[in-house]
């Protein structure tokens, strides 16, 4: 078994469990190692797999496993595999379903879809002694509309089904979570993330992730990135959003004609041949926005078969090319426009990550419309073009290394390797909060960092202490309404001492280690956690837009995060009140309203802010 595997085989007797891990990461034979081991040594007499659609049952086909060792073999009767090529006649399916239930058979694949059909005409209690997979488990919800949620829940409830649910994706449900929280505490977690991925692979060892920003039409400026050398997959637009021309053929023609001249379209498989304009080299391109059914079967059909780097060049897609799409010589996803979920970003930088002999490193890059002051969509173009860098920085920090924070007790105190030590740090004092801080951190900071409040946020002009100690506290209690006020302190530092820490340079000099907080090198053995609620965890957000765009454009994101300024509040204000005191002994005089320094206008609305709650309370005193 490969880590991720072993690791989920471990917590095998679990009779829910949960198993985060990316994409390519191998989580279709974990599930047949640990469904095999409930059949054969847990009394329980079938498996079913739900995949989310037809293409991705492929991965659940007939595995020899016993040649590596493993007690049986993965051997579902092609009957009962549902996903295969033929009649999508839902009735049939659900017909096989059903029959399934009443044979001897003990292992069945379906899609997402016949799984809520056929529970339609099934009670909750013929899944007793039955394991339930789903893969792509994000496609679950717990919005009162998602019929699969609503079926889980009560399987979970009314059966003694064995749960085993997979998602490649480290921010399932965005904006509505998959689980409620008494359902999600019910599963044992199993998370393996892409730093532990990429050190176990052979040939990838690194995933940058990048952005690009462009101004006009996305077309004009797509070769800026577009490297013809590297094995890429491109998703344009969706003809919905603002970056799309709203002509998605007209787009693919215009791509492939800035690259070179159209050879031959193949009849058979569908492989158009470009040739390159710089030197004249024959390039492979599969266009999947094609909407001829028939057109497009016949690329799918070839991508599915591909066995050398040299079959493939650049893959054009829209909808197509994501969750469950097999290109292991994949090195670079370039996707243009903000997309609106982290999960779907998961999906798509999940296509490049794959090992492959052809490549060392592999990079998505998201090409990004700058926001432009006459636009009359200029606030949404600021919030996507903002939300676009959080889910990068999220990336960013769910590649870096992860270290153990404990509370240092006295200077005698020394960290052990891969561990921080750090003082005034609350120990978690539950086993809930031990839960979130091992499996859902990054969740909870997509949560966080995908809020509008924080958004509003973003280009500086909230103080680091209010955002640390009023914001995510704030956000946290939406997500973990269970929780209670120490809870949410402890998860609150430990969101922040992550994120900091992963933010900052780590150097060693000598036998000491020193990290770069803001703009100051701090030793390692010295930080109290007083010293960090004084960071912004997210100041590499803001270091980015100082660096990647024009002040012009600059001063128009500030203008219009301006117009929606979150409110002032006492918790905010108690906060920036010691600091307008320190502002007026240093510089002699009041924060003032017309400052370039947002923070300083900041602290000059506060001042109006306490004087109206002073005047408030001295007429309700009369």
């Amino acid at each position: 078994m490969r880590d991720m595997q072993e690791k989920a085989y471990q917590a095998r007797d679990a009779q829910y469990l949960l198993l985060k891990a990316p994409p390519a990461s191998g989580k279709s034979r974990a599930l047949m190692f640990l469904a095999l081991d409930k059949l054969k040594n847990q009394g329980l007499k079938k498996v079913i797999v739900a995949v989310p659609e037809r293409s991705i049952g492929s991965s659940f086909a007939k595995t020899d496993l016993m040649k590596f060792g493993f007690f049986a073999n993965w051997e579902p009767n092609d009957r009962y595999n549902l996903c295969t090529p033929g009649s999508d006649n839902s009735q049939s399916k659900v017909k096989s379903f059903h029959d399934f239930m009443l044979s001897n058979e003990s292992i069945l694949i379906c899609t997402h879809a016949t799984l809520r059909f056929a529970c339609e005409e099934l009670s909750e209690d013929k899944f007793n002694n039955c394991v339930l997979a789903i893969d792509e488990f994000h496609h679950v919800s717990a919005d009162v509309n998602n019929r699969l949620g609503d079926i889980l829940r009560n399987i979970m409830d009314k059966s003694t089904a064995h749960i085993i649910a997979m998602t490649g994706s480290y921010f399932r449900g965005d904006s509505v979570p998959v689980l409620k929280p008494d359902a999600e505490a019910r599963f044992t977690k199993v998370t393996y993330n892409y730093y532990e991925q990429l050190n176990g692979y052979s040939f990838l060892k690194s995933l940058g992730i990048g952005y690009h920003f462009y101004q006009g039409r996305y077309t004009d400026a797509i070769l800026e990135i577009l490297d013809t050398n590297k094995k890429t997959i491109l998703h344009i637009p969706n003809v919905n959003s603002g970056e799309s021309t709203k002509d998605k053929h007209n787009e693919v023609d215009f791509i492939i004609d800035s690259i070179g001249s159209v050879e031959k379209q193949d009849p058979e498989t569908g492989v158009i041949h470009v040739k390159r304009n710089t030197d004249g080299k024959i390039l492979k391109v599969a266009d999947l926005v094609e909407d001829n059914p028939r057109e497009r079967d016949k690329i799918v059909a070839y991508l599915r078969d591909i066995k050398s780097v040299d079959d493939m060049d650049l893959i054009i897609a829209l909808g197509m090319a994501k969750e469950g799409f097999d290109w292991p010589f994949c090195e670079h996803a370039l996707t243009v426009g903000y997309r609106g979920s982290l999960t779907e970003i998961i999906q798509i930088i999940g296509r490049a990550t794959r090992d492959s002999n052809n490549k060392t490193h592999a990079q998505f890059t998201n090409l990004i419309a700058q926001p432009d002051a006459a636009d009359d969509l200029v606030k949404l173009s600021v919030n996507n073009m903002l939300k676009a860098i959080t889910a990068s920085l999220l990336m960013e920090q769910v590649l870096a290394p992860n270290w153990s924070f404990k509370t240092k007790l006295s200077d005698e105190d020394i960290a052990k390797p891969g561990e921080i030590k750090i003082r005034g740090l609350k120990e978690p004092s539950s086993k809930r909060v031990k839960d979130i801080i091992e499996s859902d951190l990054n969740d909870l900071k997509a949560s966080i960092l995908q809020d509008d409040t924080m958004l509003k946020a973003m280009p500086g002009n909230v103080d680091p202490e209010v955002i640390n100690k009023v914001l995510i506290p704030k956000i946290i209690k939406i997500k973990y309404p269970v929780l209670n006020d120490t809870e949410v302190e402890e998860i609150r530092q430990y969101v922040v001492v992550d994120s900091v820490i992963k933010n900052g340079e780590i150097k060693e000099v000598g036998d000491k280690r020193f990290i770069r907080m803001a703009d100051t090198f701090v030793n390692i053995d010295d930080i109290h956690i007083d010293l960090i609620d004084q960071i912004n965890p997210f100041q590499k957000a803001f270091e980015v837009l100082s660096k990647s765009v024009t002040t012009k454009v600059l001063k128009v994101i500030q203008e219009t995060i301006e117009s929606t300024r979150i409110k002032m509040d006492f918790e905010e204000a108690k906060i920036l009140w010691p600091k307008i005191q320190e502002f007026v002994k240093t510089y002699k005089r009041e924060p003032s309203l017309s400052s370039n320094d947002p923070l300083e206008k900041r602290m000059a609305e506060c001042i109006i802010y306490l004087k109206e709650e002073k005047r408030k309370r001295m007429v309700s005193d009369q």
